[in-house]
């Protein structure tokens, strides 16, 4: 039997323990390594070659979504399966639009999210039944309108998400230039940028919009300028 390679990107560490337990109990599955930060998940992905990505979407420094579209670029062999507490259908949406093959929520069993790896790795995709159904409802509803099934629009480039994050997560615009390995001149331009794409004015603002398109949760504090 060939030995599945799983990347688990989970920034609670307990979390991470749980799942690599549930994994080596299965008897398939090599976990090759562990990432508590979006951007470590992409270097590591890099690095060790995973099968599948166990990608959470509320991760610090980088969001799923942006490193699950990095991994994708990077490894395009490199399965993503989306594991989240959220399953709204914008976030379904938005990571499947990015490129993830499947995605479960932390509530579902772990013979689940056994079973759906096995599926991603044999070429399907695989969501939570309940989030299936929706997904087929939608589909359905959008051919008899006679419109094709919607994608979310990506209006920010990868940088600008990527500032748009470590801002609204209080970074000060030197900590962003550290992190993004920029000057503070390009960080400046990249903040002005998103405000006026996003039509806001201030770093409480872009907080709050990073909060309601689930790029930071909402336990962050807000800032003022």
């Amino acid at each position: 039997m060939k030995r599945i390679k799983v990347l688990l990107a989970e920034d609670h560490s307990i979390v991470r323990e749980g799942l690599r337990s549930l994994l080596e109990l299965a008897g398939d599955f090599d976990v090759v390594g562990e990432a508590p930060t979006g951007r470590r998940a992409v270097e590591l992905t890099r690095k060790v070659s995973p099968d599948v990505v166990v990608m959470d979407i509320a991760m610090p420094l980088l969001n799923g979504f942006e490193a699950t579209r990095q991994i994708l670029l990077a490894a395009p062999n490199t399965k993503v399966l989306v594991l989240s507490a959220h399953s709204d259908d914008e976030y379904v949406a938005h990571m499947a639009a990015v490129g993830a093959s499947g995605y479960l929520v932390k509530q579902n069993s772990g013979q689940m999210l056994v079973h759906a790896i096995r599926q991603i790795v044999a070429g399907h995709s695989y969501f939570s039944p309940s989030i299936e159904k929706r997904r087929d409802d939608a589909e359905r509803r959008s051919r008899e309108n006679g419109g094709p099934r919607g994608k979310p629009d990506r209006l920010l480039t990868a940088r600008e998400a990527e500032v748009l994050q470590l801002v609204a997560e209080g970074a000060a615009n030197k900590q962003v230039a550290a992190e993004l390995g920029i000057s503070v001149k390009t960080v400046e331009k990249h903040r002005q940028q998103l405000m006026d794409k996003l039509n806001i004015h201030d770093t409480a603002g872009l907080t709050r919009h990073a909060i309601a398109t689930g790029v930071i949760e909402s336990s962050v504090q807000e800032t003022s300028d």
